[in-house]
């Protein structure tokens, strides 16, 4: 691909970049979108289901063994070239921010270090209760419990109807706002409060680049729209500006 000779003379000269993901750049792993991993046994239920404090509170075990599932496919699938990439441009970018939408751990597994992640991290737990407690995923088929106060520990990731980790969205919009340029890669700009970020970037003066296999509603309004596999453009793109 062809890439636009303004869009790298944008990035040579910016010093502060945030970036947002979504699950296209895991797609290309091989990973199935959320929607798209219900099959076999688990066909037959909506993740809209399972994915609640409701679902959870009625049926833990239930809930417990869709997410062994989805940890199960995290695990059969790695991260790709579009994620050592973006490890590339936080090595060299003064100020870097990844902000992501993804729960699968493949930025921090691929080694990007300043990592956001919006909607959590399928490899932790967390305490049901809300006690505060957070630990690595631990390979059993047992619902775990918390060390501190004895409640179930839960995935920890956003579910239907509970907020984003206030602590990161903070962080996020103000990345987005000292921003000189704002990728968005792999994410269909329809879910909020992340698909607003890039207008807000736009808004204050970054120049704005998409990076996705089809148009989405961001399309019309960003600055350089590149529509193909983030594996391939995010490679070529470190090399044409940093090369």
């Amino acid at each position: 691909m062809k890439i636009p000779t303004e869009l790298i003379n944008y990035l040579k000269k910016a010093s502060r970049v945030a970036v947002l993901t979504g699950a296209g750049i895991s797609a290309e792993s091989g990973l199935k979108t959320f929607r798209d991993s219900q099959d076999g046994h688990w066909a037959k239920y909506r993740p809209e289901d399972l994915a609640t404090p409701e679902a959870f509170a009625r049926d833990p075990k239930l809930v417990w063994d869709w997410y062994t599932m989805r940890r199960n496919k995290v695990a059969e699938a790695s991260p790709n070239s579009g994620h050592f990439a973006l490890v590339e441009l936080e090595r060299l970018i003064p100020h870097f921010t990844l902000i992501t939408q993804n729960v699968d751990g493949y930025h921090r597994q691929a080694g990007s270090k300043n990592v956001l992640e919006l909607h959590g991290n399928i490899q932790k737990v967390k305490c049901y209760d809300g006690c505060g407690v957070v630990e690595d995923w631990d390979e059993d088929d047992n619902i775990p419990r918390c060390p501190k106060c004895g409640a179930y520990l839960r995935p920890d990731v956003v579910w239907f109807g509970e907020s984003l980790p206030l602590d990161a969205l903070e962080k996020a919009h103000q990345a987005t706002l000292e921003s000189q340029a704002f990728l968005s890669i792999g994410t269909s700009g329809l879910v909020q409060p992340a698909a607003s970020l890039a207008h807000t970037a736009r808004q204050k003066g970054a120049i704005v680049a998409e990076i996705n296999l089809d148009p989405t509603p961001l399309t019309p309004h960003v600055d350089f729209a590149l529509h193909g596999k983030s594996g391939e453009i995010l490679p070529q793109l470190v090399e044409e500006v940093w090369g």
